[in-house]
């Protein structure tokens, strides 16, 4: 398999970590979707990071469908989702809300790199930022008190998707969140970088 994308992209990163922790064999072809359109649009004409390339030949794209894709592959041992409904539907609840703390972190980078300053609209940025914060106290409720990985002796997709979040917002807009008012979530994601996994994928 093909993943192709930059890792400074934390929906590319969480998928190469998750292939990594279920044990399938990839390529990583760092292509940007910015200073390498053409090259990329040649591999997936619609432009959009991740893109996973499967044996087959067939292109997927959005790490949450690549990822659904890939806990079909993965030996059941190796799967990152948890089985049981409750599991599951908590499970699902921190993904959420950590790709909207990604989505956000986004919105806000794209907002500040992109948009000339006399064209940023404040009330959309205090908007923007209110989200981002209050996905992070959200996911600190529900990260704290685990001594451990969120389902488990091995990191889960929530405990995956989690630590790329927090990384990512660290790295894009330092500062935006503050370890001290989230001490779970910066313990969580000091450990998880701390893996094989994480340190074999690094953000940059």
């Amino acid at each position: 398999m093909r993943l192709i994308g930059m890792l400074d992209s934390p929906y590319v990163r969480r998928v190469a970590i998750s292939l990594r922790l279920m044990g399938l064999p990839f390529d990583h072809e760092s292509v940007s979707v910015f200073r390498a359109y053409d090259a990329f649009a040649a591999i997936n004409p619609v432009v959009k990071a991740p893109t996973l390339v499967t044996d087959a030949g067939v292109v997927l794209m959005d790490s949450t469908l690549i990822l659904e894709h890939l806990e079909r592959l993965a030996a059941a041992e190796r799967t990152l989702t948890p089985d049981g409904v409750a599991d599951h539907a908590r499970d699902q609840r921190i993904v959420g809300l950590a790709l909207a703390a990604c989505e956000k972190t986004v919105q806000l980078v794209y907002e500040f790199n992109l948009r000339p300053q006399d064209k940023q609209h404040a009330p959309w940025v205090d908007r923007v930022r209110g989200q981002l914060a209050q996905a992070y106290r959200l996911l600190e409720a529900e990260v704290a008190g685990e001594a451990s990985w969120l389902f488990g002796p091995r990191p889960s997709q929530a405990d995956v998707t989690t630590a790329v979040a927090w990384s990512f917002t660290a790295f894009a807009l330092p500062g935006a969140v503050e370890s001290g008012e989230h001490p779970a979530l910066a313990d969580l994601a000091r450990r998880a970088e701390a893996t094989p996994e994480f340190t074999a994928t690094p953000i940059a």
